[in-house]
């Protein structure tokens, strides 16, 4: 694809497209980064709470594996 072949308009409307999204990922993030505040100012530690939402998206064995592993290493190192 060269300079000649390029539909401008094609082009513009993808570019427009993700700038829109990247527009409403920013908003999204700052809702989320409000919900964190919210539960804090409620006595919630946020900082665990965020762990508890990545553990949520992965898959329920993956998790277990890790869980595994990690109590290996633990014991390892006396600290279970």
């Amino acid at each position: 694809m060269n300079a000649g072949t390029l539909n401008a308009g094609h082009l513009r409307a993808f570019i427009e497209r993700i700038e829109k999204l990247d527009e409403e990922k920013r908003a999204i993030a700052e809702d989320i980064k409000e919900v964190y505040a919210e539960a804090k100012g409620t006595g919630y530690d946020a900082k665990v709470m965020r762990k508890i939402v990545a553990l949520r998206r992965r898959d329920k064995d993956e998790r277990r594996e890790e869980e595994e592993i990690l109590d290996l290493y633990l014991n390892a190192l006396g600290m279970a």
